[in-house]
């Protein structure tokens, strides 16, 4: 119980990390303007490229990865501390190692839905996939390094940034399934991989459609462009 309290508060924690606004930041603070006004409305990174510039989209992008990547952190250190507080008497070694894993898939759902679901912005957002990159990299850098690669792959060949997200959460949901992980580490990646593809439901059906924008094009369709 008392370790399941200590998780609980991860969890909030790693919500309230995830749900800094950093694009929103960004727009207001570099150009007086709230980014959900422009382009695709999105607070992604992808938004803030086509609405401010490459190097406002790099520091959000850095900076939502970051996000993910402090969640898992603290779980993995604030949580077993916290227990060991709140418990009178030490957790054995055994038992943390059981569940601090659980710890951390709370605390990567957190993450993606602070920052898919803003509390600051009225639970709107941004897809959860940089953040969710974060969380791969915290929790299993080979897996994130997969899914990072898969990401750079099928940007460079198609420039599509949504194409390059889907593509990447599958990647990731394939290599937790393929390598030895615990089962609250694949649980968390297939469970965030499915929300991050669905979050991208509508860039799904501009490419079915063929309408889906590529980087640096220009015209009515960038509007409608892909969120990270």
């Amino acid at each position: 119980m008392v370790f399941w309290t200590a998780s609980a508060v991860g969890l909030v924690v790693a919500y309230l990390f995830g749900s800094i606004p950093t694009g929103y930041l960004a727009g207001k603070l570099l150009s007086g303007i709230d980014i959900r006004e422009h382009g695709s409305k999105s607070t992604g990174a992808t938004n803030v490229l086509r609405t401010l510039g490459k190097w406002p989209a790099l520091m959000v992008l850095i900076a939502d990865v970051l996000k993910g990547v402090a969640a898992i952190l603290v779980a993995r250190s604030f949580c077993p501390w916290l227990s060991t507080e709140l418990s009178p008497t030490p957790p054995p070694a055994l038992d943390l190692q059981v569940w601090v894993p659980w710890a951390v898939g709370l605390a990567g759902i957190g993450a993606l839905l602070g920052h898919s679901r803003s509390i600051w912005l009225n639970f709107t957002g941004g897809k959860s996939a940089a953040t969710g990159l974060g969380v791969l990299l915290a929790m299993s850098w080979p897996v994130g390094l997969g899914a990072a690669t898969a990401f750079g792959i099928v940007l460079a060949m198609t420039r599509i940034v949504s194409l390059g997200s889907i593509l990447a959460a599958l990647t990731a949901i394939a290599l937790v399934c393929g390598f030895e992980h615990p089962l609250p580490y694949r649980l968390l990646v297939i469970g965030g991989g499915i929300y991050v593809i669905v979050r991208h439901r509508a860039n799904i059906q501009r490419l079915l459609a063929g309408t889906e924008p590529r980087l640096g094009r220009t015209g009515p369709d960038a509007k409608a462009g892909a969120q990270v």
